[in-house]
């Protein structure tokens, strides 16, 4: 019974800790600010002359 309880104890700490983890790392992901969507290369538009 001993062994039981200590099994149950150590699954229910990993599934806490791996909860955990994971809003941590949505916190984090989320408090980075948006990035600017400016291309590196822009090309003119060719003005067509009639």
């Amino acid at each position: 019974m001993h062994r039981l309880l200590a099994a149950a104890l150590t699954a229910l700490c990993a599934a806490a800790l791996a909860v955990g983890a994971a809003l941590g790392i949505v916190a984090i992901l989320g408090a980075t600010p948006e990035q600017p969507n400016t291309p590196l290369i822009s090309y003119e538009q060719a003005q067509q002359g009639r």
